[in-house]
């Protein structure tokens, strides 16, 4: 399965695909123009992770833009902070499957990803 995962800071970008790449195949990318040119590079991609809080585009702007060309994909936010009413209404409205609290538990996130499979 193909990931592509989207935020501002490198450090985490490396983090991840460090850590994911156990599981997954891992694409980055490091805002939400970019992640939306990952994603047309990279028509296999299933998931998608994303920073809420990035400069010019946070995770839920990128996630609709995203998800309007590419509805098929399982969508998830990653945020550093409480639930807010912005990610709220985006599970509610089922734009994004899930969130997650940084720092991400490393167990809960592949089995959180591969459950979102197989409850379709």
């Amino acid at each position: 399965m193909k990931i592509l995962y989207v935020d501002d800071e490198i450090i985490n970008l490396k983090l991840f695909s460090i850590i994911l790449s156990k599981y997954y195949e891992v694409v980055t990318a490091e805002n939400g123009e970019d992640g939306l040119n990952k994603l047309e590079q990279n028509p296999d991609i299933q998931v998608t992770i994303s920073d809420m809080r990035m400069p010019s585009m946070n995770g839920i702007q990128f996630i609709r833009k995203a998800k309007d060309k590419w509805p098929g994909i399982k969508y998830f936010i990653l945020t550093g902070f409480e639930i807010t009413p912005e990610i709220q209404s985006a599970i509610n409205e089922k734009l994004i499957h899930k969130y997650f609290r940084k720092p991400y538990n490393l167990k809960e996130m592949p089995k959180e990803i591969d459950a979102a499979f197989t409850a379709n």
